[in-house]
C-alpha cells in the first residue's frame, strides 16, 4: 500500500527543493562568472547546506531541513536519481562513437594511458587507505576497485563546458580531449557496472564477474541493434508530418526508462542504461536536435543542480579531522591529479602530439564531475564507502575541475595551433554560416540515369565528405514511361551502383519508394515525406525538356512542395560518358540575394575539393528597353540616375564592387580564390550564356527564389533561359517558398 507524505513532510520536501535549486544555481552562476564550471558551485552549495556548515551553525534548523525519516529522504533521493538519469541521457547525446573511431591512434593512446595510469594509482591507494574509509563489511578489493574507478574517470560534461567556454572545442587537441573524455565515460560506466556487481555479490568472484560482463555485453548488443532499430522506427514514424518535438521527447523519456529498467534488472545501475539510451538516441538520423536542448534545459535548470547539491549535502568535512583522514585526503587528491595528467601526457606524446598539446590534454582530462559523484553515491549506497571515504571522493571533482580549468587556460594562452589547423577552423566557421552547404544529411532523388549521376557528382564535390547522404529511388512502373532509367526495365528497381561509386567515401543510405501511381505528384509526395525526416537539401538531375515542360513533372512537384532547398542539375549537352567529367571552370552570377549566396556556396564547395576556377559574374544592363524612346538629355540627368539605378553602369559600380567583394571574401573563407567579371549586357540570361561559352566554362551555378505562377513553379526568366540554351552543366539552387511544406 502506498504511504503518502503528510502535510509536514510535504512542506519539508518542497522547502528542500526550493533551497537546493536556489543555492545551487546561485553558486553555479558565481563560478561561471570567474571562469569555472558551474558544477563546482553546485557541489559547494550542497557542502554549505550540509552538516559541515549549516549543521554546525544551526543544528536544530538543519534537523528540520534534513530529517531522519526515510520517507522524506526517499522522496528527495528519487528526484536526484531522476536528475542524474536525465543528466546521463544528455551525456550520451554528446558521445560520438564515430569521433572516437575517426581520431584513431591518438584517441586510443590518450584514452588508454589516461585510464590505466590513474587506475593503477587509485588501486594502490585504495589498498593502502585506512579501514575508516571502507564501508562496514565491504571487501577491501572491491573498495579499492571503486576508488580506482573514481580516480581514473573524466567528466565529459565538465570537459565539454570548459572547452566550449574557452572556444577550444574544435581545436585538434580539443577533439582528442572530447574523444578521450567520451571513451573515459564509456569505460567508466562499464567499470561501475562490473564493480557494482562485485559489491552486490560481496566479493570479487570469477562467476560473478562473468555474469556481470556477459549481461552487460548482451544488453549493449541488443541496445545497439534491436534497440537502435526500434528507436529509429519510432522517431521516423513521429516525423512523417514534419518536426514533432513533443513526440521525440516522449520517445527519449521512454527509451531512458526502458534501458534503465533493463540494466537495473541485470544488477547494473539504471544510470548506465540512461547513458546508453542517450547514445542510441543520438545515433538515430531521425532525431531532432532540439530534443537534447530541451532535456538539457530541464536538467540544467532544475534536476542537475538538485543532484549535485544533494551530493554535496552528504559531505561532512568534520570527518576529515578524525585521525589521518585529512592527510589521506591529500594523498588521494595528489594521486588523482598527477596520475591522470601523467597518463594523458605520455599517451599524447606517444601519439605524436606536440608537448604543448600533451600538456593541454593532461590538463583538460583532469576535470571530474557527474560520473565520479555517481560512483561515490553508488559506493555509499552499497556500503562500499564509509561517510569519510564518500566525503573525500566527492571533494576530488571540486579540486580537479578547478585545476583543469585554470591549468588549461595557462596551457593554451597565446597558442593558435598549426597553420593547417587554423585553416581548418576558418573553413568550419565559414561552413557554419552557410545557407545550403552545411552539415545536414543530403537527399538525392535518383533514377540512376546520366542526369542523376551528374547530380550525384555535383553534390559529392560541393558538400564535405563527412556529410551523410540518402539516395531515394522509385520503382520504374510507378514512374510511367517518361521515367524509365537507362539501365532498368519496367518492374525493376534502378541500379544505383554507379551512384554509390560517385559518392565513394561518404556514408550512403539507400531507400526505395514504391508509389501506387505514375503521377509525378505521388512520387514527389513520397520524396517530400522523406525530406521531412531531417535533411538539409534535395538534389535531383534533369535531362532537358519533358513533354514541353522545362522540368519534369516530378521536379515541378518537388519545387512546389519541398520544405528544403532543391538543387537541380542539368548535365551538359553532347556528353557521351555517364559522368560529366571534372569541373574545371564555373560561372556564378552574383546578385546579392540569398539564393545567389547559396549558389556561391555550392560553387565554392566544388572548387575547394577539385580546384575548379570560380568566375564570379555580374551582368550590368546597359539600359532599360523603355529608355530608348526618351531623349538623351533625360536619361543622362542626375534624377534619372537616382531613379533608374542599375540602368547606368557608372552609378551602379560602387554597389557592384561591394557585391563582388563580399562574394570574393566568402570564397576566401572557404579557401577559394575566385575571379570576378563584370559584364555589360542588355539581357542577363543571354549574357551569361555568352560568358559561359567565351570562358569555356563547364559548369554554371545559379541561385533562384521560387515563385508559384498558376500552379507551376517559376524560377525566373534568367534561370529558365540558361537551363534551355547553355551547353555546359547547369546547377540551380532553388530556395523554397515561405509557405512550402
Amino acid at each position: 500500500m502506498l504511504t503518502p507524505l503528510d502535510e509536514h513532510a510535504l512542506l519539508v520536501f518542497w522547502t528542500q527543493l526550493l533551497v537546493l535549486v536556489v543555492a545551487a544555481r546561485a553558486a553555479g552562476y558565481a563560478m561561471r562568472r570567474v571562469g569555472l564550471p558551474s558544477v563546482i558551485g553546485q557541489l559547494a552549495a550542497g557542502v554549505i547546506l550540509g552538516p559541515s556548515v549549516f549543521g554546525a551553525v544551526w543544528p536544530s534548523g538543519f534537523e528540520w531541513f534534513i530529517p531522519h525519516e526515510e520517507i522524506s529522504s526517499g522522496a528527495l533521493f528519487a528526484v536526484t536519481w531522476l536528475g542524474v538519469a536525465l543528466l546521463l541521457v544528455t551525456a550520451g547525446f554528446e558521445t560520438d562513437l564515430a569521433l572516437i573511431r575517426r581520431l584513431g591512434r591518438a584517441a586510443a593512446l590518450v584514452t588508454g594511458f589516461s585510464l590505466v595510469v590513474p587506475l593503477a594509482g587509485g588501486l594502490v591507494t585504495g589498498l593502502l587507505l585506512p579501514g575508516d574509509f571502507v564501508g562496514g563489511g565491504a571487501d577491501r578489493t572491491v573498495f579499492a576497485l571503486f576508488v580506482a574507478s573514481a580516480l581514473s574517470v573524466s567528466a565529459l560534461a565538465v570537459i565539454a563546458r570548459i572547452l566550449s567556454e574557452l572556444g577550444l572545442m574544435r581545436r585538434d587537441f580539443g577533439q582528442i580531449t572530447v574523444a578521450a573524455g567520451m571513451a573515459n565515460d564509456v569505460v567508466g560506466w562499464v567499470m561501475l557496472a562490473v564493480f557494482a556487481g562485485f559489491a552486490t555479490a560481496g566479493e570479487v568472484s570469477v562467476g560473478g564477474t562473468l555474469r556481470t560482463v556477459l549481461g552487460l555485453a548482451a544488453f549493449l548488443f541488443l541496445a545497439m541493434t534491436l534497440g537502435q532499430r526500434a528507436v529509429d522506427a519510432s522517431l521516423r514514424r513521429i516525423r512523417r508530418e514534419g518536426p514533432n518535438l513533443h513526440g521525440a521527447l516522449g520517445i527519449a523519456v521512454i527509451t531512458m526508462l526502458v534501458f534503465g529498467v533493463a540494466t537495473q534488472a541485470l544488477g547494473i545501475e539504471a544510470v548506465l542504461g540512461a547513458f546508453v539510451a542517450g547514445v542510441v538516441l543520438n545515433r538515430s538520423r531521425f532525431q531532432q536536435h532540439e530534443v537534447v536542448h530541451h532535456i538539457e534545459s530541464l536538467t540544467n535548470t532544475f534536476l542537475a543542480p538538485v543532484f549535485f547539491a544533494m551530493a554535496g549535502l552528504r559531505v561532512d568535512l568534520s570527518l576529515l579531522g578524525e585521525g589521518d583522514a585529512l592527510a589521506w585526503a591529500g594523498v588521494v587528491m595528489v594521486v588523482a591529479i598527477v596520475a591522470k595528467f601523467a597518463g594523458a601526457f605520455v599517451g599524447a606524446r606517444l601519439a605524436g602530439q606536440s608537448q604543448r598539446a600533451a600538456v593541454a590534454l593532461g590538463a583538460g582530462l583532469n576535470a571530474r564531475g557527474a560520473l565520479e559523484i555517481v560512483i561515490a553515491s553508488v559506493g555509499l549506497s552499497l556500503g562500499v564507502f564509509s561517510e569519510t571515504a564518500y566525503t573525500v571522493i566527492v571533494i576530488v571533482p571540486l579540486v580537479t575541475s578547478v585545476f583543469a580549468a585554470v591549468s588549461l587556460r595557462l596551457a593554451v594562452r597565446d597558442w593558435m595551433g598549426s597553420p593547417a589547423e587554423r585553416e581548418r577552423l576558418e573553413r568550419e566557421e565559414a561552413l557554419s554560416r552557410n545557407l545550403v552547404v552545411r552539415s545536414s544529411r543530403l537527399l538525392l532523388a535518383s533514377r540512376a540515369e546520366p542526369a542523376s549521376i551528374a547530380a550525384a557528382q555535383l553534390m559529392h564535390f560541393a558538400w564535405p565528405v563527412q556529410v551523410p547522404a540518402t539516395v531515394i529511388s522509385v520503382a520504374p512502373e510507378s514512374l510511367g514511361d517518361g521515367y524509365h532509367s537507362d539501365g532498368a526495365t519496367r518492374g525493376q528497381w534502378p541500379d544505383i551502383t554507379i551512384i554509390r561509386s560517385v559518392l565513394d567515401g561518404r556514408e550512403v543510405d539507400h531507400r526505395q519508394v514504391r508509389a501506387p501511381s505514375a503521377a509525378g505528384a505521388v512520387v514527389a509526395s513520397a520524396i517530400v515525406a522523406e525530406a521531412r525526416l531531417g535533411y538539409g537539401v534535395i538534389c535531383v538531375g534533369v535531362a532537358g525538356r519533358h513533354e514541353g515542360q522545362l522540368y519534369s513533372p516530378l521536379v515541378d512537384e518537388l519545387l512546389l512542395h519541398s520544405p528544403l532547398p532543391v538543387v537541380i542539375v542539368r548535365r551538359a549537352d553532347g556528353l557521351e560518358t555517364p559522368l560529366p567529367g571534372a569541373f574545371t571552370r564555373a560561372i556564378v552570377p552574383v546578385t546579392g540575394t540569398r539564393s545567389s549566396q547559396a549558389a556561391q556556396e555550392v560553387a565554392f564547395g566544388v572548387s575547394s575539393q577539385l580546384g575548379t576556377e570560380v568566375v564570379l559574374t555580374h551582368v550590368v544592363q546597359r539600359q532599360w528597353p523603355e529608355l530608348r524612346m526618351l531623349p538623351r538629355r533625360l536619361t543622362s540627368s542626375r534624377l534619372a540616375t537616382r531613379v533608374l539605378g542599375d540602368a547606368h553602369p557608372e552609378a551602379a559600380r560602387p554597389v557592384v564592387d561591394a557585391l563582388m567583394d563580399a562574394a570574393r571574401a566568402r570564397g576566401e573563407e572557404m579557401g577559394v580564390e575566385a575571379r570576378t567579371l563584370v559584364q555589360p549586357g542588355s539581357s542577363p540570361a543571354s549574357t551569361l550564356v555568352s560568358v559561359a561559352e567565351e570562358q569555356e566554362a563547364d559548369l554554371v551555378v545559379l541561385g533562384a527564389s521560387l515563385r508559384n505562377v498558376d500552379g507551376r513553379p517559376f524560377l525566373g526568366h534568367t534561370v529558365e533561359t540558361v537551363l534551355e540554351r547553355c551547353t555546359a552543366n547547369v546547377a540551380v539552387v532553388a530556395m523554397p517558398r515561405a509557405d512550402s511544406g
